[in-house]
């Protein structure tokens, strides 16, 4: 059968730095996008696309704040699975029709997808995810006091909530991802890092307020897939050794152990590279002939021929 690859698409795919988040802007992103995931169906792998939602649950998460008053606002795990929805759509209608004028065959689908997080993570003594508006510290203090909210200080542009951020156990609808797959149909799935669910005293999935890294999420996917390669797009070309200084240095094909002397070094920022860094070393050294490549959305087609890119192996 043809390898799988899981596309951990990001956040630039969908809203560009500076730009209105309009739904015009967006579906334009979106078939800019397609127009490069495209070129990796055409060469005959089989598809699994998985994505950010940062800036859109955001903006959701602002609009239950401004609207309170009239209509009752959503948790976050609701919020999450508003923007998988939202997202998965924009995504599904572009993607559906570049591969209509490519005269390829297949079916796009989007699959709104829970992630069963452990409640004993350790994240859940210490969240640190932002999420949502931003806050004074008098509106910061207010919700921590009315809604029990952690709020913290960020980056001197004010108060935001903060959320756990645990680790991806499992992907609840991997067997259904998997027939799909099988299928040779293309796969949109667990937008935003999946909906976090936890298991409740009688065995049953109850939604977490938390946020599961993106690219975690779908590292862990690619192993419940059994698929041949982790493709994660970000902003930049490939993995940087001293990023932004003058002796600055690109990774091209590294061993997942040499990336681990880099973390250690302290190389790669909390919350930006190094969960990309991470998910890759973990999928490349869990299981023999397995890669991961990290690069940006215009060198897609270019790293999976490693031409381009940061290539991970074990």
């Amino acid at each position: 059968m043809k390898d799988i690859v899981v596309i951990a698409l990001g956040g630039n795919a969908l809203q560009k730095a500076n730009e209105m988040p309009t739904i015009n802007n967006q579906l334009k992103n979106a078939v800019t996008t397609s127009n490069h995931l495209v070129e990796i169906i055409k060469s005959g792998y089989r598809v699994v696309i998985t994505h950010g939602n940062g800036p859109q649950v955001g903006n959701i998460m602002l609009q239950n704040e401004i609207s309170k008053a009239m209509v009752p606002p959503m948790p976050l795990d609701v919020c999450g699975a508003m923007t998988q929805g939202m997202i998965g759509y924009i995504m599904q209608q572009a993607m559906y029709n570049k591969i209509k004028n490519a005269g390829i065959n297949k079916p796009v689908v989007t699959l709104v997808t829970q992630v069963e997080v452990d409640k004993n993570d350790k994240a859940f003594e210490n969240p640190t995810k932002p999420v949502g508006p931003f806050y004074t510290k008098e509106e910061a203090e207010k919700l921590k006091t009315k809604k029990g909210y952690v709020v913290k200080e960020d980056s001197d542009r004010g108060w935001r909530r903060v959320v756990p951020s645990p680790l991806p156990q499992k992907i609840v609808e991997a067997d259904i991802i998997k027939k799909f797959v099988n299928d040779d149909v293309i796969v949109i799935t667990i937008g935003g890092g999946g909906i976090p669910v936890m298991k409740d005293a009688k065995g049953d999935y109850v939604g977490v307020e938390a946020v599961i890294d993106k690219d975690y999420a779908s590292e862990k996917l690619a192993q419940e897939l059994n698929a041949d390669v982790l493709l994660i797009l970000t902003a930049v070309d490939a993995v940087c050794l001293n990023y932004g200084k003058t002796d600055e240095r690109k990774l091209r094909k590294v061993t997942a152990t040499e990336m681990e002397k880099y973390i250690i070094e302290g190389h790669f920022a909390d919350g930006s590279m190094l969960p990309k860094v991470e998910a890759s070393i973990r999928f490349a050294k869990s299981k023999k002939g397995r890669k991961s490549i990290i690069t940006s959305l215009d060198n897609a087609i270019q790293g999976l021929k490693e031409e381009a890119g940061t290539i991970i192996t074990n």
